[in-house]
Protein backbone atom coordinates (compact mmCIF):
# COMPACT_ATOMS: atom_id res chain seq x y z
CA UNK A 1 0.00 0.00 0.00
CA UNK A 2 1.35 3.77 -0.95
CA UNK A 3 -0.28 7.04 -0.64
CA UNK A 4 0.84 9.34 -3.40
CA UNK A 5 -0.20 13.20 -2.75
CA UNK A 6 0.50 16.18 -5.34
CA UNK A 7 1.00 19.54 -4.00
CA UNK A 8 1.64 22.93 -5.64
CA UNK A 9 4.54 25.24 -6.02
CA UNK A 10 3.65 29.13 -5.44
CA UNK A 11 4.17 32.60 -6.34
CA UNK A 12 3.92 35.79 -3.82
CA UNK A 13 1.95 38.43 -5.82
CA UNK A 14 2.38 40.63 -2.77
CA UNK A 15 5.24 40.16 -0.41
CA UNK A 16 5.56 42.79 1.92
CA UNK A 17 7.90 42.54 4.63
CA UNK A 18 8.58 44.32 7.89
CA UNK A 19 11.09 44.69 10.11
CA UNK A 20 12.95 41.65 12.27
CA UNK A 21 11.14 40.90 15.02
CA UNK A 22 13.02 39.73 18.13
CA UNK A 23 12.71 36.16 16.95
CA UNK A 24 14.99 36.53 13.59
CA UNK A 25 11.58 36.39 11.90
CA UNK A 26 9.93 39.55 9.91
CA UNK A 27 6.58 40.13 10.20
CA UNK A 28 4.63 39.66 6.37
CA UNK A 29 1.99 40.54 4.29
CA UNK A 30 2.22 37.55 1.49
CA UNK A 31 -0.39 37.48 -0.58
CA UNK A 32 -0.15 34.11 -1.67
CA UNK A 33 -1.16 31.87 -5.13
CA UNK A 34 -0.86 28.45 -5.66
CA UNK A 35 0.44 27.51 -9.40
CA UNK A 36 0.25 24.71 -11.47
CA UNK A 37 3.38 23.00 -10.93
CA UNK A 38 2.97 20.37 -8.61
CA UNK A 39 5.59 17.82 -6.73
CA UNK A 40 4.35 14.45 -5.84
CA UNK A 41 5.28 12.71 -2.29
CA UNK A 42 4.77 9.22 -2.14
CA UNK A 43 4.76 7.44 1.47
CA UNK A 44 5.13 3.99 1.48
CA UNK A 45 5.31 1.58 4.54
CA UNK A 46 8.95 1.24 5.51
CA UNK A 47 11.00 -0.30 8.31
CA UNK A 48 12.22 3.02 9.41
CA UNK A 49 12.09 6.68 7.48
CA UNK A 50 13.78 7.04 4.56
CA UNK A 51 13.65 9.75 1.74
CA UNK A 52 14.73 9.48 -1.79
CA UNK A 53 14.13 12.11 -5.08
CA UNK A 54 13.94 11.83 -8.43
CA UNK A 55 13.41 15.18 -11.41
CA UNK A 56 15.01 18.14 -11.98
CA UNK A 57 17.79 19.12 -9.48
CA UNK A 58 16.86 16.14 -6.82
CA UNK A 59 20.94 16.01 -6.14
CA UNK A 60 20.26 19.28 -4.97
CA UNK A 61 17.64 17.94 -2.05
CA UNK A 62 18.70 16.62 1.12
CA UNK A 63 17.32 13.27 1.49
CA UNK A 64 18.72 13.55 5.56
CA UNK A 65 16.22 14.31 8.60
CA UNK A 66 16.92 17.79 7.30
CA UNK A 67 14.41 17.63 4.46
CA UNK A 68 10.61 19.05 5.08
CA UNK A 69 9.08 15.70 4.26
CA UNK A 70 10.66 13.79 6.65
CA UNK A 71 10.55 16.17 9.90
CA UNK A 72 6.85 16.50 8.47
CA UNK A 73 7.09 12.34 8.82
CA UNK A 74 8.28 12.64 12.45
CA UNK A 75 6.41 15.48 13.64
CA UNK A 76 3.09 13.84 12.84
CA UNK A 77 4.31 10.54 14.30
CA UNK A 78 5.20 12.29 17.55
CA UNK A 79 2.02 13.73 17.87
CA UNK A 80 0.28 10.09 17.70
CA UNK A 81 2.86 8.12 19.68
CA UNK A 82 3.66 6.11 16.78
CA UNK A 83 7.08 5.70 15.05
CA UNK A 84 7.49 7.27 11.53
CA UNK A 85 8.35 4.27 9.89
CA UNK A 86 7.83 5.50 5.83
CA UNK A 87 9.58 5.50 2.63
CA UNK A 88 9.10 9.17 1.43
CA UNK A 89 9.29 9.24 -2.36
CA UNK A 90 9.54 13.22 -3.93
CA UNK A 91 8.97 13.46 -7.82
CA UNK A 92 10.28 16.88 -8.28
CA UNK A 93 8.62 19.32 -10.69
CA UNK A 94 8.88 22.89 -8.71
CA UNK A 95 12.43 24.52 -9.05
CA UNK A 96 14.66 23.70 -6.33
CA UNK A 97 15.64 26.57 -3.87
CA UNK A 98 13.87 28.63 -6.07
CA UNK A 99 11.41 30.70 -4.24
CA UNK A 100 8.67 28.74 -5.26
CA UNK A 101 8.30 26.71 -1.48
CA UNK A 102 9.33 23.49 -3.24
CA UNK A 103 10.77 22.19 0.12
CA UNK A 104 7.48 23.40 1.74
CA UNK A 105 5.22 21.43 -0.51
CA UNK A 106 7.09 18.57 -0.17
CA UNK A 107 6.55 19.07 3.94
CA UNK A 108 2.96 19.53 3.22
CA UNK A 109 2.46 16.62 0.96
CA UNK A 110 4.24 14.35 3.28
CA UNK A 111 2.11 15.21 5.96
CA UNK A 112 -1.21 14.75 4.19
CA UNK A 113 0.14 11.15 2.95
CA UNK A 114 1.44 9.70 5.80
CA UNK A 115 -1.99 10.68 7.76
CA UNK A 116 -3.32 8.84 5.09
CA UNK A 117 -1.21 5.87 5.17
CA UNK A 118 -1.57 5.75 8.90
CA UNK A 119 -5.26 5.98 9.14
CA UNK A 120 -4.51 8.73 11.82
CA UNK A 121 -7.04 10.79 10.95
CA UNK A 122 -5.52 14.15 12.09
CA UNK A 123 -7.76 16.85 12.11
CA UNK A 124 -7.55 20.17 9.64
CA UNK A 125 -6.32 22.64 11.97
CA UNK A 126 -3.77 20.15 14.08
CA UNK A 127 -2.28 19.12 10.33
CA UNK A 128 -2.07 23.34 9.50
CA UNK A 129 -0.47 23.77 13.37
CA UNK A 130 2.39 20.81 12.34
CA UNK A 131 2.42 22.90 9.25
CA UNK A 132 3.47 26.39 11.05
CA UNK A 133 6.25 24.37 12.60
CA UNK A 134 7.99 22.87 9.95
CA UNK A 135 7.84 26.72 8.08
CA UNK A 136 6.41 29.79 7.28
CA UNK A 137 5.07 28.99 3.83
CA UNK A 138 4.49 25.46 4.51
CA UNK A 139 0.46 25.75 5.47
CA UNK A 140 -0.07 27.63 2.53
CA UNK A 141 1.03 24.91 0.60
CA UNK A 142 -1.37 22.72 2.26
CA UNK A 143 -4.15 24.70 1.75
CA UNK A 144 -3.51 25.96 -1.84
CA UNK A 145 -5.77 28.66 -3.81
CA UNK A 146 -5.00 32.09 -2.79
CA UNK A 147 -4.14 33.06 0.79
CA UNK A 148 -3.10 36.11 2.65
CA UNK A 149 -0.24 35.03 5.13
CA UNK A 150 0.53 37.45 8.39
CA UNK A 151 2.46 36.62 11.22
CA UNK A 152 5.31 35.46 9.35
CA UNK A 153 3.05 34.41 6.69
CA UNK A 154 1.56 30.95 8.79
CA UNK A 155 -1.67 32.72 9.12
CA UNK A 156 -3.52 32.39 6.79
CA UNK A 157 -6.61 33.98 5.43
CA UNK A 158 -8.07 32.49 2.29
CA UNK A 159 -9.04 35.31 -0.87
CA UNK A 160 -11.06 34.97 -3.55
CA UNK A 161 -10.13 34.59 -6.86
CA UNK A 162 -12.25 35.86 -9.88
CA UNK A 163 -10.65 34.13 -12.91
CA UNK A 164 -7.32 32.18 -13.87
CA UNK A 165 -4.47 33.79 -14.53
CA UNK A 166 -1.32 32.78 -16.94
CA UNK A 167 2.27 32.60 -15.74
CA UNK A 168 5.89 32.10 -17.26
CA UNK A 169 8.99 30.93 -14.38
CA UNK A 170 12.45 31.32 -15.52
CA UNK A 171 14.45 29.25 -13.26
CA UNK A 172 17.96 30.17 -12.97
CA UNK A 173 20.66 28.20 -11.87
CA UNK A 174 21.62 27.49 -8.55
CA UNK A 175 19.79 28.80 -5.82
CA UNK A 176 19.50 31.59 -3.40
CA UNK A 177 19.73 31.19 0.50
CA UNK A 178 16.42 32.50 2.00
CA UNK A 179 18.11 33.61 5.42
CA UNK A 180 20.65 35.10 2.70
CA UNK A 181 18.12 37.29 1.14
CA UNK A 182 16.82 38.26 4.13
CA UNK A 183 19.96 39.76 5.57
CA UNK A 184 19.95 41.51 2.76
CA UNK A 185 16.85 43.01 3.00
CA UNK A 186 17.70 43.90 6.77
CA UNK A 187 21.08 45.43 4.92
CA UNK A 188 18.96 47.37 2.67
CA UNK A 189 16.25 48.99 4.18
CA UNK A 190 17.09 49.37 7.93
CA UNK A 191 13.30 51.17 9.15
CA UNK A 192 11.35 48.44 6.82
CA UNK A 193 7.26 49.94 7.20
CA UNK A 194 4.67 47.48 8.61
CA UNK A 195 4.05 45.24 5.95
CA UNK A 196 0.14 45.99 4.62
CA UNK A 197 -1.57 44.01 1.54
CA UNK A 198 -2.52 46.83 -1.02
CA UNK A 199 -6.65 46.70 -1.62
CA UNK A 200 -6.17 46.96 -5.30
CA UNK A 201 -3.56 43.88 -5.57
CA UNK A 202 -6.99 41.75 -3.87
CA UNK A 203 -9.41 43.62 -5.94
CA UNK A 204 -7.80 42.72 -8.79
CA UNK A 205 -7.37 38.98 -7.30
CA UNK A 206 -11.20 39.05 -6.27
CA UNK A 207 -12.15 40.07 -9.91
CA UNK A 208 -9.32 38.02 -12.17
CA UNK A 209 -8.52 41.18 -13.58
CA UNK A 210 -4.95 40.48 -15.24
CA UNK A 211 -4.48 44.21 -16.12
CA UNK A 212 -5.38 45.31 -12.62
CA UNK A 213 -2.80 42.37 -10.88
CA UNK A 214 0.02 43.47 -13.29
CA UNK A 215 0.34 47.00 -12.18
CA UNK A 216 -0.24 45.86 -8.26
CA UNK A 217 2.59 42.89 -7.85
CA UNK A 218 5.72 43.79 -5.64
CA UNK A 219 8.29 41.81 -3.75
CA UNK A 220 9.73 43.81 -0.50
CA UNK A 221 12.73 41.60 -1.11
CA UNK A 222 13.35 41.53 -5.22
CA UNK A 223 15.83 44.13 -4.63
CA UNK A 224 17.88 42.41 -2.04
CA UNK A 225 17.26 39.37 -3.90
CA UNK A 226 19.12 41.63 -7.22
CA UNK A 227 21.68 43.09 -5.04
CA UNK A 228 22.58 39.27 -4.56
CA UNK A 229 21.92 38.01 -7.88
CA UNK A 230 22.18 41.05 -10.33
CA UNK A 231 21.94 38.86 -13.77
CA UNK A 232 18.60 38.49 -12.69
CA UNK A 233 17.42 42.20 -13.55
CA UNK A 234 18.67 40.53 -17.24
CA UNK A 235 16.27 37.77 -17.21
CA UNK A 236 12.97 40.36 -16.06
CA UNK A 237 13.88 42.53 -18.79
CA UNK A 238 13.69 39.54 -21.43
CA UNK A 239 10.68 38.71 -20.33
CA UNK A 240 9.10 41.85 -20.19
CA UNK A 241 10.69 42.96 -23.93
CA UNK A 242 9.16 39.57 -25.21
CA UNK A 243 5.61 41.18 -24.22
CA UNK A 244 4.95 39.91 -20.15
CA UNK A 245 2.44 42.18 -18.47
CA UNK A 246 4.91 42.41 -15.22
CA UNK A 247 7.66 40.75 -14.02
CA UNK A 248 9.68 40.18 -10.56
CA UNK A 249 11.47 37.72 -8.85
CA UNK A 250 9.26 34.93 -6.75
CA UNK A 251 9.67 35.19 -3.23
CA UNK A 252 13.36 34.67 -2.20
CA UNK A 253 14.40 33.73 -5.24
CA UNK A 254 16.17 33.47 -7.91
CA UNK A 255 12.99 32.17 -9.67
CA UNK A 256 11.68 34.87 -11.81
CA UNK A 257 7.88 35.01 -12.67
CA UNK A 258 6.13 37.18 -15.46
CA UNK A 259 2.60 37.95 -15.72
CA UNK A 260 1.01 37.36 -18.92
CA UNK A 261 -2.19 37.74 -20.72
CA UNK A 262 -3.40 34.74 -21.78
CA UNK A 263 -1.78 30.89 -22.89
CA UNK A 264 -0.35 31.87 -26.08
CA UNK A 265 1.26 34.80 -24.91
CA UNK A 266 2.83 32.70 -21.99
CA UNK A 267 4.04 30.23 -24.68
CA UNK A 268 5.74 33.06 -26.36
CA UNK A 269 7.18 34.69 -23.58
CA UNK A 270 8.57 31.09 -21.92
CA UNK A 271 10.31 30.64 -25.74
CA UNK A 272 11.73 33.76 -25.90
CA UNK A 273 13.25 33.65 -22.29
CA UNK A 274 14.46 30.45 -23.11
CA UNK A 275 16.40 32.10 -26.14
CA UNK A 276 17.46 34.77 -24.04
CA UNK A 277 19.97 32.81 -22.62
CA UNK A 278 19.13 34.24 -18.94
CA UNK A 279 18.02 31.81 -17.83
CA UNK A 280 18.25 27.89 -17.26
CA UNK A 281 14.99 26.96 -18.43
CA UNK A 282 11.35 28.61 -18.56
CA UNK A 283 7.83 27.17 -17.49
CA UNK A 284 4.46 28.12 -17.72
CA UNK A 285 1.82 27.58 -15.37
CA UNK A 286 -1.87 29.10 -14.42
CA UNK A 287 -3.16 30.00 -10.77
CA UNK A 288 -4.98 29.39 -8.68
CA UNK A 289 -4.32 25.45 -7.84
CA UNK A 290 -6.07 23.44 -5.48
CA UNK A 291 -3.38 22.79 -2.65
CA UNK A 292 -1.96 18.90 -1.83
CA UNK A 293 -4.40 16.36 -2.54
CA UNK A 294 -4.11 12.74 -2.42
CA UNK A 295 -4.32 11.75 -6.22
CA UNK A 296 -3.88 7.64 -5.52
CA UNK A 297 -5.36 5.87 -2.69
Amino acid sequence: MSVTVRVPAKVNVRLAVGPARPDGFHDLANVFLAVSLYDEVTATPAPSLRVTCEGPDADRVPLDRTNLAARAAELLAARHGIEPAVHLHIAKDIPVAGGMAGGSADGAGALLACDALWGTRTSHADLLDICAELGSDVPFSLVGGAALGTGRGERLTGLPVGGDFHWVFAVADGGLSTPAVYAEFDRLTPEAPAPTAPPALLDALRTGDTSALAGALANDLQPAALSLRPSLADTLAAGTDAGALAALVSGSGPTTAFLVKDAESARSVAAALTASGTCRTARTATSPAPGARIVTP
